[in-house]
């Protein structure tokens, strides 16, 4: 005990100790130069697409983060609990700590560094995401409406005439992304119901068919109200969006049949809009347009509602 009375000094060297290891801790936590690979999914499903380790990274990353601000508080919490407990020998009032600048700069800037730093990364993958500035080897117009998808396959079918780029059908969809379309694709398309069924895995909705190693450029249109385009393991959805057209990409690396649904609460039967997405290889990909030509789905469905006005101005600007 130290000559005022006081049992602090003993207690200090525990004090430095503890900091010392939630410093450590901290380091541990954010420093270490691990992929996405070193860390557990938490909760997300095996990325299946190029793009989608770096939603994952960007997930992961997010949780580390949290995961240390939590281990800094809770770590905070406990001392302020255990070293500045009431002291069984006195009962007077503790001195009092006001305005205590350096502290209050601290838990001012700490947040603001950190949301900072998230906000950074999100900004620089949603950029990457997003971007169309590669052609795609494919492109298909996802048509969303109550209750169900449709499918127009933007490519030049053998035995199948026509110009996605002057189909009424097509009207809606802006001429930004029309420039990308190929020339004399006359396209198929499918169209599906709520009581619709994968034949392979008898899960409900229609199936949209994708080549592996190839990309993929979704242009999606709506003819009814906002939906929202979600493929589960490629970890990126965007919204199908009425007079407003939305389009980003992706290269599949995986073959499988994964499922689909609409992630935007749309209505009554919200629920029944799922669909299936099989990633197979290019020739079977081009095998099944080839059937859905015989079928007679040739040509494209109405792709939706066509743009509103700012959004005609939008597009008059950037071209």
């Amino acid at each position: 005990m130290s000559p005022n009375g006081s049992d602090r000094s003993p207690r200090r060297p525990m004090r430095r100790k503890l900091l010392q290891a939630l410093t450590a801790g901290l380091v541990l936590a954010t420093a270490t130069g691990c992929t996405y690979k070193d860390f557990p999914r938490l909760g997300m499903p095996t990325p299946t697409t190029e793009e989608a380790p770096r939603i994952l990274s960007l997930w992961q990353g997010s949780w580390a983060a949290a995961l240390a601000v939590g281990v800094l508080v809770w770590g905070l919490i406990l001392w302020s609990a255990m070293f500045h407990r009431r002291s069984r020998t006195k009962v007077e009032v503790p001195p009092q700590t006001r305005y205590n600048m350096p502290i209050e700069a601290l838990y001012t800037v700490v947040p603001i560094i950190i949301i900072s730093v998230l906000f950074y990364f999100t900004a620089r993958d949603e950029s990457k995401l997003l971007s169309l500035d590669k052609k795609p080897d494919v492109t298909i117009n996802v048509v969303g409406f109550q209750w169900s998808w449709g499918f127009n396959y933007v490519e030049n079918v053998p035995g199948v005439s026509g110009d996605a780029k002057t189909d009424k059908n097509l009207d809606a969809i802006p001429d930004r992304f029309k420039k990308d379309f190929p020339a004399n694709a006359g396209g198929v398309y499918d169209v599906g119901t709520p009581g619709t069924r994968n034949p392979q895995t008898n899960n409900p909705g229609p199936t949209l068919w994708l080549p592996k190693g190839e990309t993929v450029r979704f242009v999606l249109t709506s003819r009814d109200v906002i939906h929202s385009f979600w493929v589960v393991p490629f970890l990126m959805k965007q919204d199908v969006i009425p007079g407003h057209t939305n389009a980003f990409q992706v290269t599949p690396n995986h073959e499988g049949t994964f499922l689909g649904k609409c992630a935007e609460l749309c209505g009554v039967d919200h629920s029944r809009m799922l669909f299936n997405v099989k990633v197979v290889s290019p020739a079977a990909y081009q095998k099944h347009l080839q059937d859905l030509a015989k079928k007679g789905q040739t040509g494209y469905i109405p792709a939706g509602i066509a743009q509103t006005s700012h959004e005609k101005n939008r597009e008059t600007n950037n071209l």
